[in-house]
């Protein structure tokens, strides 16, 4: 059977014949579309690129050449490229892969099942996340201390990018008064401890994602052990101590710590890299812990519930550019937002040579509680 335009048209039988015979099958569509699979033995080049890098792949024009697509529409476009470069023996795969697979032919699995090929489409369609961006996403490991208004949309775009498993690291139960600005949890849920309410949320949304829970408050005792073996962390604590042994902890295990914190109408953000040596660390920031007096937290000030959200958002912005590999990080720089101005600030946070935590004569003791440090300062 032959198209309007001339062009063979073949059944997928067919094509796995002549394939089978030595025949060369490309497969046309957009990598995002392969992820969940591909005829077998298929050479996958976008339409887009076809004629740029048909050369290399198939150098003598008198190859015979079976092209094929989802249902075999832009098959028939790019044998007319083809031919118009002087390829001679062209055919459609009348029906593309949705034919292919339905009639049981040898399908190759692609990088992505089915569900996840469709589900992180739109990231698959950008050059720099992709299939192997995606992949990676979905190996790593993410830590999230706290599970209340930072952790809440930190966790629900975390788990939607298909972070592949989440550490939720809080001992807190769900109150009312937390709803306001805590939005993985749910009025159904007050009393539940907040990392059961937030994985029967975080799996309500994909449940392809694995939730480690950690009914656990970080102490000097256990740090390391629960944020041990994760590519990143995310800080949404809302006090000092945690803070600070977080902060000790990244540095001595390498891992990034990726560092938010919100004041009534204000909110920061930052990037702590041990693996940098540029990079500052929390104590180049507050090298000492505060009087209790001076670091009222959210219970004592209030916070607009809406700032936890924009600055929750923002951390898990830079762990998922980390986990990637693009862009810039906020490694050395401290971006402050004033929610009542719609104002962003960006302050230079350098690294202190004379830093407590990290500086040149900075000494590891151990790490220590510090509730009563801060509340005797």
């Amino acid at each position: 059977m032959f198209a309007n335009n001339g062009i063979e048209c073949i059944a997928p039988t067919e094509a796995l014949r002549r394939q089978q015979g030595g025949a060369i099958l490309i497969d046309v569509r957009e990598d995002d579309e392969r992820a969940a699979g591909k005829p077998a033995g298929a050479i996958g080049v976008p339409l887009g690129e076809l004629a740029e890098r048909i050369q290399a792949i198939v150098p003598n024009r008198a190859t015979s050449i079976a092209l094929s697509c989802a249902h075999g529409q832009r098959s028939l476009y790019a044998a007319a490229v083809l031919h118009q470069l002087g390829y001679e023996r062209l055919a459609s795969v009348d029906g593309g892969f949705v034919r292919w697979a339905a009639e049981g032919l040898p399908v190759e699995r692609g990088a992505l099942d089915a569900d996840a090929a469709e589900r992180y489409s739109r990231h698959l369609l950008l050059p720099e996340v992709g299939v192997a961006g995606q992949q990676r996403l979905m190996q790593a490991h993410v830590a999230l201390v706290g599970a209340g208004g930072l952790g809440s949309p930190a966790g629900l775009y975390l788990a939607a990018a298909g972070v592949g498993t989440l550490t939720l690291i809080d001992d807190d139960k769900v109150e009312k008064s937390n709803l306001q600005r805590q939005v993985l949890h749910a009025d159904a849920r007050v009393g539940l401890p907040k990392t059961e309410s937030a994985r029967i949320a975080l799996n309500a949304l994909n449940p392809g994602v694995r939730i480690e829970m950690r009914r656990a408050r970080l102490r000097a005792a256990n740090v390391e052990r629960l944020i041990r073996d994760h590519d990143v962390v995310i800080d949404g604590a809302d006090n000092f101590p945690t803070r600070y042994l977080l902060d000790a902890a990244c540095r001595r295990l390498r891992i990034p710590l990726v560092y938010g914190a919100v004041h009534r109408f204000t909110g920061q953000v930052s990037v702590f890299d041990a693996r940098d040596a540029a990079s500052p660390c929390y104590r180049c920031l507050f090298p000492e812990p505060p009087a209790a007096a001076d670091a009222p937290n959210c219970a004592e000030a209030g916070v607009l519930g809406v700032l936890p959200g924009i600055i929750g958002l923002l951390q898990t912005n830079e762990a998922i550019k980390l986990l990637l590999g693009i862009g810039q990080s906020l490694v050395g720089r401290l971006l402050c937002f004033d929610a009542l101005a719609a104002s962003f600030r960006e302050l230079k946070l350098p690294r202190d040579p004379r830093c407590p935590g990290c500086g040149a004569g900075a000494d590891f003791h151990g790490y220590a509680d510090i509730e009563q440090v801060c509340s005797a300062h």
